[in-house]
């Protein structure tokens, strides 16, 4: 196989994992803020860079989705009984997308605030 049609196909997948992710609850409620996020900066005419740091913000806290979704398949495969170093594991990664979705919501209050207030 090519280098090409390997790279492409890699893509490929890559369109699956981001289907798959959308069909998570948890990762539509983070699409569901992205969405009041940026239909909020438009409305206020945020600036480019304003724009830069919440899509970052927005990219990490649906990749941190993401692998958290991922983690969790992996554990349910490798231990499908109940073990609590495999909750301790869920429950870590799931802290992790806590802790990114409230940084970038203090991110966003920081950025919206002047507009509003201003």
């Amino acid at each position: 196989m090519s280098g090409l049609r390997k790279r492409l196909k890699s893509f490929r997948y890559a369109g699956r994992g981001l289907l798959l992710l959308t069909r998570e609850p948890n990762a539509r409620i983070h699409l569901v803020a992205a969405t009041l996020v940026v239909a909020t900066g438009l409305a206020l005419g945020i600036r480019a860079a304003d724009w830069a740091i919440l899509t970052l913000c927005i990219g990490l806290v649906l990749a941190a989705e993401g692998l958290n979704t991922a983690l969790e398949r992996l554990v349910d495969l490798a231990s499908p009984d109940w073990h609590p170093l495999a909750r301790d594991a869920k429950d870590l990664a799931a802290g992790a997308v806590l802790i990114t979705a409230v940084a970038a919501a203090i991110v966003g209050l920081l950025i919206f605030a002047p507009y509003l207030v201003g």
